[in-house]
């Protein structure tokens, strides 16, 4: 008698363990897919080369740092129209970015060092891995929501102009 009371001690206390182990990955998965809210902190304008008539004008958010050039865009949900992310780095070169853990189709539109455009990738696929480089030395990287560059006719040579909050 006691060596069955002993094992269904045993045996209830590993359901337990494992109810507990369940529950805590649950939560673990659930805070690590947080969505990440849109916090602006500059506002960007997109002119046209060769008069330098306004396209468009947006709020960003600016990645200027490790993490957040390394997250961008990932666990977002949606996008205003009137909203983007501007990548922001110390040098120019080819860049490549992917959409991995990104859920929103992305326009990324590819600016030298003096914010003019040099080429696009558009309608990316949400959560793909494969590389979307830019065609030549990028400083800067806009994204925008998907079919906004058609939309507004941006060019090659078209750039920008932004501001910090």
């Amino acid at each position: 008698m006691k060596k069955i009371f002993i094992s269904a001690a045993i045996v209830a206390a590993l359901f337990s363990l494992y109810n507990c182990k369940d529950s805590t990955n649950t939560t673990e998965s659930k805070s690590l897919t947080k969505e990440i809210l849109f916090n602006k902190e500059g506002e960007l304008k997109l002119l046209k080369a060769n008069n330098d008539s306004l396209i468009a004008r947006l709020d960003i958010e600016i990645a200027d740092d490790e993490y957040s050039t390394q997250t961008g865009l990932m666990y977002r949900h949606s996008m205003e129209k009137n909203q983007g992310m501007l990548f922001v780095f110390n040098d120019s070169r080819q860049r490549s970015f992917y959409m991995k853990n990104t859920e929103i189709a992305l326009d990324i539109i590819y600016l030298d060092a003096e914010k003019k455009i040099i080429s696009f990738q558009k309608n990316t696929k949400p959560f793909s891995e494969s590389s979307l480089p830019s065609d030549g030395l990028a400083q800067y990287v806009l994204e925008v929501n998907a079919g906004l560059s058609d939309v507004w006719q941006l060019g090659k040579g078209d750039k920008i102009e932004y501001t910090k909050n």
